[in-house]
């Protein structure tokens, strides 16, 4: 079902609801019956579910931005697992201890001909909203069974507003029971009864949709003749002169009620240009978003069978090559290297202290070493005759 379709069933449902609960108020209050009471809470709680499943679809419209790069379909399904949770607690729970209280202060009832006249404009007004939805139904489910269909719909505001309407006809036939019964009958506590029943349905409804509603919250695949069809798609371009050579895996989740994200992994043949590749993906975009518009995103992991099976050898190799690099390395780490050269520095001059204008003096230069002439040492000559002093004369 379209987005429209689901909002204008809701917003009829909401209608009737709203003027359903109001007469049931009243007139639980003019008779004090149980029953009827647990059916204008019953009414009052699916007036306030329609108002956030309107909620729910506003905000599951929205479009996608950078946080939420896949749109916001899903809060779709938030909302009603909310829904689900709203009905078991608050009209299931308080039918039964309405009912409970009944049986254990029982009393008559008043005026039950305003309870019949409520109860039959209840189911008139029920009825209209049932058709609407159980025709929008019909429409989308085609050639499927009715449970087929509303086991595997993905359109939580179809199948919460159609269980609502069906448990919302059953409970009134349940109140004109226990009504009939305490009022031709006498039977006070059939009233009660009636009430804890109507309570029962309540919660089986809310368990069924909050297990539902919980397989679409968490991600749920497409049908299978969908996820075939896209399957037969994809095959078209696999064989002999066409570019994939096979396709690995084909994987969908709904991410709204006309939201599909397809992953698909094929292997491409060796030696495809870049180029071949684009066009492929071109065609594959348009031909399945054509046949299925709720494919709104498609990614395709484009592979290599060659490259696949090279990178898997490489991966077994690793090991014995690792081993040996290991080993490798743990030769090299015991391996002491060459001791390097070490040279000795010159010493530092030594700085003058600063001369008479206070400015220290520059150090002098090193003299080089071929400038600097070594000692002379005089050894004598043990053949020369030896020589004798001169005497000093005196004057």
């Amino acid at each position: 079902m379209s987005a429209g379709g689901s909002t204008t069933v809701v917003v009829i449902a909401l209608a009737c609801n709203l003027g359903i609960a109001a007469a049931k108020f009243v007139a639980a209050a003019w008779s004090g019956s149980s029953a009827m009471l647990s059916e204008a809470i019953h009414s009052l709680v699916d007036t306030s579910n329609q108002a956030l499943l309107l909620l729910g679809i506003r905000r599951s419209s929205r479009p996608a931005d950078e946080r939420h790069p896949f749109g916001y379909g899903m809060e779709l399904y938030f909302w009603s697992f909310i829904v689900a949770i709203v009905l078991f607690s608050l009209g299931a729970g308080v039918a039964i201890y309405e009912g409970v209280d009944k049986l254990l202060h029982p009393h008559p009832l008043q005026h039950a001909n305003i309870l019949y006249i409520v109860l039959g404009i209840a189911l008139v007004l029920e009825g209209i909203s049932t058709f609407q939805c159980m025709r929008e139904f019909n429409a989308r489910r085609g050639p499927l069974p009715w449970m087929t269909a509303l086991r595997t719909s993905k359109d939580p505001s179809l199948y919460t507003v159609l269980l609502e309407d069906c448990a919302a006809l059953a409970g009134l036939t349940i109140a004109f029971c226990g009504v009939l019964a305490a009022d031709q009958f006498g039977i006070e506590m059939a009233d009660g009864v009636a009430s804890i029943v109507i309570g029962v349905l309540l919660a089986m409804v809310a368990v069924f949709m909050s297990i539902e509603t919980k397989a679409l919250l968490i991600g749920e695949s497409v049908e299978p003749e969908v996820l075939a069809g896209i399957r037969a798609i994809i095959a078209a371009e696999t064989g002999t002169g066409k570019p994939i050579a096979d396709i690995n895996s084909i994987k969908t989740m709904h991410l709204g009620p006309d939201d599909i994200l397809v992953v698909a992994s094929v292997d491409f043949e060796d030696g495809q240009l870049a180029r071949a590749v684009e066009a492929t993906n071109a065609r594959l975009e348009l031909a399945i978003k054509t046949a299925y518009p709720a494919v709104r995103q498609l990614c395709l992991e484009v592979r290599s069978a060659a490259a696949v099976a090279r990178a898997a050898g490489g991966r077994h190799g690793s090991g014995s090559e690792a081993g040996s690099s290991s080993d490798r390395e743990t030769l090299t780490a015991v391996v002491i290297p060459p001791r390097a050269k070490t040279t000795v520095a010159a010493p530092a001059a030594i700085a003058k202290p600063p001369n008479r204008g206070g400015q220290a003096a520059a150090p002098r230069e090193p003299i080089p070493s071929k400038m600097v002439k070594p000692p002379t040492t005089i050894t004598p000559n043990p053949h020369a005759p030896p020589t004798k002093g001169k005497k000093k004369h005196r004057r």
